[in-house]
């Protein structure tokens, strides 16, 4: 049953992940008179509920000072590689989302901790960081979980803030603001549909519904078909970037997917396709990775150079393409990222066991590596950042208890997606057209978006894209209701 637009002067965000719900509360703090809250799922909080390594931020109080943090900016141009090209505009227009990101990272901390009561006082420095810059807390709930709950629990004690969840966005309503060869269509609302009934709602629309490693028959068999049998961390879930492209909407890199290198295969469902992620965290505190019991790469690289050193390694091949790579944790980075480890120990990904119990060949592995840590050697793979690994090399390690687990490369996450502007406003236009044009009423956060991380997403980066960009376009939605009035 289908029924006419419904009156209303809401704010509408499709996707209750961390962009939808930064988008919401800065609606709020807009002063939008009701923020209306789309879910697909029958559960808030997306894939961004998941996260486990942290957030970026720099410079923030809780890194150490001095000297202040100033090389977050081209930490991520490095690592956005070849996407960015030597010419403008399409330099100037992904340096300049870049700059937002990063500019406002500071900001964004700062939000989370002191508006919403976040603990990000634990400081780590991950793959392709110049320095210790991704935030977490120092309890036992993950970043993602601590950070997507509070802020949901905040705007559900807020009146004007409604959550549908079960709610699939079918349709993007649009009327054309003009007639002629340049007439543009203008996003007014969205049909939703809930069981059998399809609704439809007005107003401005922040869309958040995340990208699409998930969607292996779909955009990822589109676009990356040479992905196909390798596991993912995302739930088997199609991506809605169909609906914006039916408006206009361009995409952009959507052949740029993010393997992360690390995601736990369960020895008792080794062939289950949906895999826990073993967080960069772990590396970043000084965990290794094995093969045959000898490492092989700096683990602290950029997530694409250490998932391209294992997949150069030979696969188990079965039902899925996967990798059988050791990680492995010493006491000190074991205690580091406890909260991530006693999690891991229950959900049976990781196991302890004293350096004595391991075979010879990883046994001489620790020991040569230890030695190397504990004398400053100049490490061989050219990783600088050892975290709080403390065994020395000697006798005496032969008693203590590391944590060992079985990882393989996943596809985690995709940094291509509808193009947008440094306002979060969708574009009908490409990156290196001369001029912008812009889908009026129509704003994208999160992984739904392309442009800004290129080749290669940092790590901690995902949940600030959501907090910097949801809040642009929560903000910007509700000064469209302002200004029509």
């Amino acid at each position: 049953m289908a029924s006419t637009i419904r009156e209303g002067r809401s704010v509408i965000v499709v996707g209750s992940g961390l962009a939808g719900l930064a988008a919401a509360s800065a609606a709020l703090r807009s002063n939008a008179k009701a923020v209306v809250l789309l879910e697909r799922a029958v559960k808030p909080g997306g894939n961004s509920i998941k996260a486990s390594s942290g957030i970026n931020g720099a410079p923030t109080r809780f890194q150490s000072q001095p000297p202040l943090d100033t090389t977050f900016f081209s930490d991520t141009v490095k690592s956005a590689g070849k996407r960015i090209p030597s010419s403008a505009p399409e330099q100037t227009r992904r340096k300049g989302l870049i700059k937002v990101l990063t500019d406002k990272s500071s900001s964004a901390i700062d939000f989370l901790a002191d508006d919403i009561g976040v603990d990000l006082s634990v400081i780590a420095q991950l793959g392709g960081h110049s320095v210790a810059r991704t935030h977490r807390g120092a309890g036992k709930t993950p970043p993602g979980a601590d950070i997507v709950t509070r802020l949901l629990k905040k705007l559900q004690n807020d009146k004007r803030f409604q959550l549908r969840t079960g709610c699939e966005v079918t349709k993007l309503i649009s009327t054309t603001e003009s007639s002629g060869p340049g007439a543009r269509p203008k996003v007014v609302g969205v049909k939703v549909r809930s069981g059998d009934e399809i609704t439809s709602l007005a107003g401005p629309v922040v869309f958040a519904t995340g990208g699409f490693a998930g969607d292996t028959d779909g955009l990822l068999a589109k676009f990356r078909p040479d992905l196909a049998g390798i596991p993912s961390t995302n739930e088997p879930r199609p991506g809605m970037h169909n609906l914006l492209t039916e408006i206009g909407a361009r995409l952009v890199d959507m052949d740029s997917v993010q393997i992360h290198p690390t995601g736990f295969v369960d020895p008792l469902s080794q062939d289950s396709h949906l895999k826990f992620l073993a967080a960069e965290m772990l590396r970043g505190e000084g965990g290794i990775l094995l093969y045959n019991g000898k490492r092989f790469v700096n683990e602290l690289g950029t997530r694409e150079q250490v998932s391209h050193a294992i997949m150069q390694l030979n696969p188990n091949l079965g039902p899925l393409k996967q990798w059988k790579v050791q990680i492995l944790l010493d006491p000190g980075a074991c205690t580091a990222a406890g909260s991530h480890v006693a999690f891991y120990e229950w959900k049976g990904l990781l196991s302890r066991k004293k350096v004595s119990e391991l075979d010879e060949t990883t046994r001489d592995t620790v020991k040569n590596y230890s030695l190397a840590v504990a004398k400053h050697i100049p490490d061989v793979f050219g990783r600088s950042a050892f975290g709080h690994w403390t065994l020395a090399g000697g006798q005496e390690d032969n008693e203590k208890e590391v944590c060992v687990g079985w990882v393989t490369p996943v596809t985690h996450f995709t940094m291509g997606g509808v193009v947008i502007n440094e306002k979060g406003q969708v574009l009908a236009s490409s990156l290196e057209a001369d001029d912008e044009v812009v889908i009026p009423g129509l704003w994208a956060a999160g992984e739904i978006t392309g442009g800004i991380h290129g080749d290669n997403r940092l790590g901690g980066s995902s949940l600030l894209e959501c907090v910097v960009f949801g809040r642009i376009a929560g903000e910007q939605a509700a000064s469209q209701l302002t200004d029509d009035g």
